[in-house]
């Protein structure tokens, strides 16, 4: 979410700033005057900070004010395994997280920032059972390399692995699970690249 209409907030406190001198130099408490005109003057900049540094979202992205739009290219996959309709699905929820999160605007192709990539692995495996349980457990992992270009700072570009997995009951019917499964790890992927792109703590 970004911070809008700050030239507004800053005509607005001007005029506050104005009023509360007039009103405090009737006074004759002059101690309390110094204290109100430093507080207002701090705030003063930080609104200043604000409008002229950096755009932060309350998920802690850190967007620069040339930062407007970005796109995301269908994802592919090389994975032996998964449903052929994950790629749409992945890339879907990579667009949405940038959309709410980040509050740019997405364009088909060539935004300030921009993605692409492939799943790499969507592979089952099976794992013994820890001491005391009575089954064992599957796992889902899914990895998928990423490529992020940044047009206006170069020096954001990456080109990196993400890899995510969930465990479940080796009791459990596969195909119903699957896209409670998919969703989690979708969710997790997402986050980590979202984290690296723009949030970079």
């Amino acid at each position: 979410m970004r911070f809008a209409g700050t030239e507004y907030i800053l005509r607005l406190f001007c005029g506050t700033l104005r009023e509360f001198r007039n009103i405090i130099c009737c006074r004759k408490n002059t101690g309390w005057l110094i204290r109100g005109m430093y507080f207002l003057f701090a705030f003063g900049l930080v609104l200043v900070s604000l409008h002229s540094c950096k755009v932060y979202s309350f998920t802690g992205a850190n967007i620069p004010p040339d930062i407007k739009t970005f796109s995301v290219e269908l994802f592919q996959i090389t994975a032996n395994n998964g449903p052929a309709i994950y790629p749409q699905q992945f890339t879907d929820r990579l667009k949405l997280k940038f959309q709410t999160e980040a509050n740019l605007r997405m364009v088909a192709r060539d935004g300030d920032l921009q993605f692409k990539g492939t799943i790499t692995e969507f592979s089952y495996t099976s794992e013994a059972p820890v001491a005391g349980a009575t089954s064992g457990l599957n796992k889902l992992t899914v990895r998928v390399q990423v490529e992020f270009i940044n047009t206006k700072n170069e020096k954001d570009n990456f080109n990196k692995a993400y890899t995510r997995f969930v465990q479940f009951p080796a009791g459990e019917n596969i195909p119903q699970i699957e896209s409670r499964l998919l969703d989690e790890i979708n969710r997790q992927l997402v986050d980590d690249i979202f984290q690296d792109a723009l949030v970079k703590w």
